[in-house]
């Protein structure tokens, strides 16, 4: 069971624009973070908004064992650019045993990679804000969010077909396969559905259920 210091420190490696808008946002959480990166300018930027910035080549494991990287149990890999040096290094925390490792990926290939040399998560920054945008521009839903698995919770208008019926009775779940999480009312804020919340016209729904489920409902509104 991971210490309250242990979990509030985390070590970004590379400090592009992923890296370091990352990097800032967990200092800002109260996050220790040691950023580092090849680039002398860089590390320059961040020196005095991070809690540790140093520059070092990242691929060596003796210069990361120096800065103690192995001790650790959150990591995340920020190289994008450098192929090489983003596999290098993710397989060196690997290595570290670090229990939580987190690496960008460019493309689906370089993800599979990361996987493939032990990186418990990857992200495809890129990929997955153009496919959320891409949802929020047809103008169906609110907010999207996809999950691993083809699962996704999704925010939208009520369609038609459930104004005016309790849950159980709009038949959501047995005619889509999704599941209402929460209905936000004009002018209130969310709150959990239940099988007995009525739902009226004008209510934002939080959908839950595999991608081509809520897009479905998401279709109706």
């Amino acid at each position: 069971m991971l210490s309250d210091e242990q979990a509030s420190r985390v070590v970004v490696v590379g400090l592009g624009r992923f890296g370091s808008s990352l990097a800032l946002e967990l200092t800002a959480r109260g996050t220790e973070v040691l950023g580092i990166d090849s680039n002398p300018k860089i590390v320059q930027q961040h020196a005095h908004e991070l809690t540790h910035a140093v520059v070092a080549d990242t691929t060596d494991p003796e210069v990361m064992r120096q800065l103690g990287v192995g001790q650790f149990q959150r990591a995340v890999v920020g190289i994008g650019t450098d192929l090489e040096a983003s596999i290098l290094t993710t397989a060196l925390l690997v290595d570290f045993e670090i229990p939580h490792i987190w690496a960008k990926a460019v493309s689906r290939q370089h993800g599979r990679i990361l996987e493939r040399v032990g990186a418990h998560h990857v992200v495809l920054p890129e990929h997955e804000m153009g496919e959320r945008v891409a949802h929020l521009v047809t103008g169906r839903m609110l907010d999207f969010i996809e999950f691993e698995d083809d699962y996704a919770m999704v925010k939208t208008r009520a369609p038609e077909e459930a104004v005016g019926m309790p849950l159980d009775q709009s038949r959501l779940r047995s005619k889509y396969g999704v599941t209402v999480v929460g209905v936000k009312r004009q002018g209130e804020g969310f709150t959990y559905a239940t099988a007995e919340t009525v739902i009226n016209r004008g209510d934002v729904l939080i959908l839950a259920g595999r991608t081509s489920e809520v897009e479905r409902v998401a279709d109706l509104t």
